[in-house]
């Protein structure tokens, strides 16, 4: 008897649960049927991965390494079943582009409309994520394009001798916090004896990694004190909004509330961070309609 895909699935949804009734309701199969497709995955590998006991079950010394594999073993099936999928649509009118969260709801959308005429293209596949997995996605070949903002600073993980951009757009950080009594109610740099409370990038952040590349003069003399992480400039954007702290983020975010009053700038206008939105190319995922793109980019 071979091994089934599903009774790695309902390993992980046990190991998870520790209970068979719940991680059968997770998995949307009958108790009776659950345990049957656990204990054939351990008539398979020949051992018991579970202890079971009144109060649950809970993962043998077995299960415990079995554990790491089989989530690696599940991700790598997705991933090649992604990159199957990204190849057989690379013959076809289809478009693959990873884009930051930051410009996937801000900029792309206009942008992409004023170069592909979405009533008659066939395929759009936009993939938002964070720039480190957005970076991912490229080097493994799933996508055609990444849209993302660049600084001559910032570090990179695609090698620009085999990663082909272009400029499609301007952006820039702007330190910005909620007003009070007309001025900032968290300013930048902050007052002595009282740093300003911070809302920040983490690491997987493409605008942490800007911000991060400052020369260190800049970066330890603002006077502030980070006090919450996101890799999602709309997050941070939520949290000033609500008072909690102040944030670099993007113009083409925060131009109405800049426009409206409801936030200021937290530091002087000479402080913002000039951005390039640049549009990345795939040396490796090609076709005719991202071909057709590039070219008309480049006009």
């Amino acid at each position: 008897m071979g091994m089934e895909l599903d009774w790695l699935k309902d390993f992980m949804a046990l190991a998870e649960h520790g209970n068979f009734s719940r991680a059968a309701d997770a998995r949307h199969v009958t108790q009776p049927a659950f345990s049957r497709r656990v204990r054939g995955l351990e008539d398979w590998i020949g051992t018991p991965l579970f202890a079971r006991s009144a109060q649950g079950a809970t993962l043998t010394a077995a299960g415990e390494t079995f554990h790491p594999l089989a989530q690696a073993l599940l991700q790598n099936l997705d991933h090649a079943r992604r990159l199957a999928l990204s190849i057989a649509e690379r013959q076809t009118t289809s478009l693959a582009i990873a884009a930051t969260h930051a410009l996937s709801f801000t900029f792309f959308p206009g942008w992409i409309s004023r170069h592909v005429d979405l009533e008659t293209f066939g395929k759009l596949n936009l993939v938002s994520d964070t720039l480190e997995a957005c970076e991912e996605t490229m080097l493994s070949g799933e996508v055609h394009f990444l849209l993302c903002h660049s600084h001559a600073r910032m570090a990179t993980k695609l090698d620009e001798r085999r990663f082909e951009s272009v400029e499609v757009g301007r952006d820039a950080l702007v330190a910005v916090s909620l007003p009070e009594a007309g001025k900032p109610r968290w300013p930048i740099p902050g007052p002595a004896g009282r740093p300003t409370q911070l809302l920040s990038y983490s690491p997987a952040s493409g605008l942490g990694r800007i911000l991060a590349s400052r020369p260190p003069h800049q970066e330890n003399s603002d006077g502030t004190e980070a006090v919450f992480f996101s890799h999602l400039a709309a997050a941070l954007h939520a949290m000033v909004r609500d008072g909690k702290g102040a944030a670099w983020l993007p113009e083409t975010l925060i131009s109405d509330d800049l426009a409206s009053g409801r936030l200021v700038r937290a530091g002087a206008r000479s402080h913002d961070i000039p951005l390039q939105i640049r549009l990345i190319r795939s040396p490796d995922c090609r076709n005719r309609a991202a071909d057709a793109l590039w070219e008309r980019l480049l006009v």
